[in-house]
């Protein structure tokens, strides 16, 4: 982390305004969240908030990385990304903005109100701060590996922080989430305004915790078993139960609170949806097709670009030919999902078919999963054509295979996790699935890596060009503790 990252400065203050102070949404703001104003709890809140959305499904870092490297999308503007050719624009401004920005809002936000502990509800406003933080260091944990986290934001006494061990970091984020589990208060107020995630919601932060310690559990789970196995049994009851807890940011249709990446403006054209995902979704005619592609303007038909495909070769043919992704995907109102029921009911499949005490079977998870996520995108998008006996169809045609459980849950969440990028990136990198079995899903780009340590798929991101020179000590530390800093290099819970 670089003294720029550390350095207290009004931007990295703030990234957010609000109209009047008793707003209690987005769709209460009337100006660009980017400008600096009054740092009060509830702005910090916002503004950590939009600010990591805004990076999670931007078109620079969601579409020319995530997206790319979960092998959703393949590029047409450019498509070196698609071989792995990271940009390092793209790549400092995701580092930057989650720390300087985002985390440093939060740790503001905690400071501001350790001076007024005692007052009501500000114990449930530490604690929605620090569960947003864990969320948002679990996510530098496994895009980078080991990151800056016990001497992060000591401006004033440690400008070049250490790289913290990233099993580590897990360990501290998990203390956190049990601690603030235990310290939100129903019965007290928390944000009356500034939360555009839950609204204040104290019962609903709380079910958030919980999914979030079963989303580290199962991303550990190859690596620390019997602790993995410990947090699932002990907080699956009280995780997300349906949709209606389903953690996200609601954008909305005016500027400069769109979702980031949007078509009211131009039309977007930098990706088409990749063979992989068309293919699949076309021989198991899975009804969210519709939603996550639009035919092809040629030929008026769902058409899956091959992934990585280089925009030299000339047996390329034109971007026309493919798939686009879905208008809802690009709306100007498409929430930000941080978390949603789904990716809950396909951790606790995961859970059962690993032995795991669950309540349910690994069958029963396993259609939850499909079923909530189906109904979570024919509710958002008012699609009449998916009917509940389409969906019932749909769960029989893929159905749960206990000697294949692997491939079959590892397929579904990845339909699940559409368009969450990075997330589906995890998850494709930490279960190493195939499709149900056992052919492959993925392939390699077609045109080759432009990345000597990758051949399928990176495992992370290289840190920063500028932690080479200005946070040399710790970086090197860093990248010998890691195995080298390369995007081939696995992350500690990579096992497979």
């Amino acid at each position: 982390m670089t003294k720029t990252i550390l350095k207290y400065s009004s931007l990295g203050i703030l990234m957010v305004s609000l109209l009047v102070t008793g707003c209690k949404k987005l769709d209460d703001m009337n100006h660009d969240p980017t400008k600096p104003t009054t740092a009060e709890p509830q702005y910090l809140l916002t503004g950590a908030q939009k600010s990591t959305m805004d990076m999670l499904y931007s078109g620079l870092q969601n579409g020319f990385i995530a997206m790319n490297y979960a092998q959703y999308w393949t590029g047409n503007s450019r498509t070196n990304d698609s071989q792995f050719n990271l940009d390092e624009g793209n790549n400092a401004a995701f580092w930057n903005t989650l720390y300087r920005v985002s985390l440093h809002n939060l740790d503001d936000l905690v400071k501001q109100n350790n001076a007024k502990a005692d007052q009501t509800g500000v114990p449930n406003q530490n604690a929605i701060a620090k569960i947003t933080s864990a969320w948002i260091y679990q996510i530098l944990a496994d895009t980078y590996g080991n990151i800056p986290y016990s001497q992060s934001f000591q401006s004033t006494t440690n400008i070049t922080p250490k790289y913290d061990d990233a099993q580590t970091v897990y360990n501290a984020l998990i203390d956190t989430l049990q601690a603030q589990i235990n310290v939100l208060d129903t019965a007290q107020i928390s944000f009356n305004s500034g939360d555009v995630i839950y609204n204040g919601d104290v019962e609903k932060w709380k079910k958030l915790a919980h999914s979030l310690l079963l989303r580290m559990a199962i991303r550990m789970v190859d690596a620390s078993p019997d602790k993995a196995k410990q947090i699932i049994e002990a907080h699956y009851k009280d995780a997300i139960s349906s949709n209606d807890d389903n953690a996200q940011f609601q954008y909305l249709d005016a500027m400069p609170n769109q979702f980031p990446y949007n078509e009211l403006a131009r039309p977007i054209i930098d990706f088409s949806v990749s063979a992989t995902l068309v293919d699949y979704m076309k021989s198991v005619n899975d009804p969210r097709l519709s939603i996550y592609a639009r035919p092809s303007k040629d030929d008026k038909v769902y058409n899956g670009m091959p992934y990585g495909w280089a925009a030299s070769d000339t047996n390329r043919l034109s971007q026309d030919r493919y798939s686009f992704p879905g208008t809802q995907i690009y709306s100007a109102t498409m929430p930000g999902i941080l978390m949603a029921y789904s990716e809950v009911e396909f951790i606790l499949a995961e859970a059962a078919a690993r032995g795991m005490k669950v309540g349910d079977d690994a069958a029963t998870h396993y259609a939850n999963g499909i079923r909530s996520s189906i109904n979570y995108w024919r509710q958002l998008t008012r699609n009449k054509d998916i009917t509940d006996a389409a969906v019932d169809a749909y769960i029989a045609k893929v159905p749960y295979v206990a000697a294949d459980w692997r491939n079959v849950i590892g397929t579904q969440k990845w339909l699940a996790l559409y368009p969450q990028g990075f997330q589906a990136w995890f998850e494709r990198t930490r279960l190493h699935f195939s499709k149900p079995g056992g052919q492959p899903l993925f392939i390699a780009p077609v045109s080759g890596s432009l990345d000597p340590s990758v051949t399928m798929v990176p495992y992370r991101l290289t840190y920063l060009q500028s932690e080479q020179t200005q946070n040399k000590t710790s970086y090197d530390q860093a990248a010998a503790a890691i195995g080298g800093d390369k995007k081939g290099t696995k992350l500690w819970y990579n096992k497979f």
